[in-house]
């Protein structure tokens, strides 16, 4: 692949993301050490933009895969196609990305089926390589290469969860929900908002947390408090904002609605 390829998934501009303690440096070792990672925590914590400022900061492609329960292996590896001169032969985005020497992010990696994952296990050991059975060839992964998968512990079942022989050949890092001061900083940031009226949000959000297990399956993500705060920004009434990005997509119950709409007009 060239040069020129290869720069289509380069990072142009920095992403912003706010530390949260040492993970910057965390990850820059591991990243010296070409260990794969696995990054834990809550949907909308900041995962994703995290690997995006990583990719900017070390100055890597990265290729991302937001991972579903009908990928397939092919999918990651590639596959034969049809055109008007017969077959030919198209990487998968995890074998361009082995090829280029990008950090692949494969993105709530326990929504893809077991015997998809099972592709990487040659990635993330000794060998970093990867084997493409139909076409029979093996690809030796580029010296600068990187595998980081994500998950949601929370929502981790019998079903859906990784298996032992993948987590442990992974270092991990956990994620979290910032604390209150860095929080109103990302909301009053990404959302465009004045400090007083983010540092609200965020209160309304700590609140549905606490619910977590009694009633709710997740809290408001950081992410949705960017929403409502975009929101209000364009001018929407923060009521109508707050309904709208925190408390509609988070649950249908009536009741639990009901809750959450009287915690937005505690704080509003």
């Amino acid at each position: 692949m060239s040069e020129i390829e290869r720069d289509q998934y380069l990072i142009k501009t920095e992403p912003y993301y706010r530390s949260l303690g040492n993970e910057v440096e965390m990850y820059q070792a591991a990243y010296a050490a070409r260990m794969p990672v696995m990054l834990k925590g809550p949907t909308g914590c900041g995962k994703s933009r995290f690997v995006e400022y990583m990719a900017w900061k070390l100055q890597k492609p990265l290729i991302t895969i937001a991972c579903n329960e009908d990928m397939t292996a092919s999918d990651l590896v590639g596959r034969f196609l049809l055109d008007i001169n017969g077959t030919k032969w198209q990487d998968g985005p995890l074998t361009v990305a082995a090829r280029i020497g990008a950090v692949c992010y494969l993105d709530e990696v326990v929504e893809a089926r077991q015997d998809t994952t099972v592709v990487i296990h040659p990635l993330t050991d000794h060998r970093r390589n990867l084997p493409l059975e139909k076409k029979g060839e093996l690809v030796t992964a580029h010296a600068d290469f990187q595998l980081v998968i994500s998950y949601n512990p929370g929502y981790q079942s019998l079903m859906k969860d990784l298996k032992q022989s993948t987590k442990q050949r992974f270092g991990a890092m956990d994620f979290d929900y910032p604390e209150t001061g860095i929080e109103t900083e990302i909301v009053a940031h990404e959302g465009g908002v004045d400090p007083q009226t983010a540092e609200k949000l965020v209160q309304i959000a700590q609140r549905s947390r606490n619910l977590k297990g009694h009633g709710l399956d997740e809290g408001m993500s950081t992410r949705l408090l960017v929403y409502a705060a975009q929101l209000i920004g364009k001018g929407i009434d923060v009521q109508s904002a707050c309904r709208m990005a925190l408390v509609r997509p988070l649950t249908d119950d009536p009741d639990m609605r009901d809750t959450l709409d009287a915690a937005v007009s505690t704080y509003f």
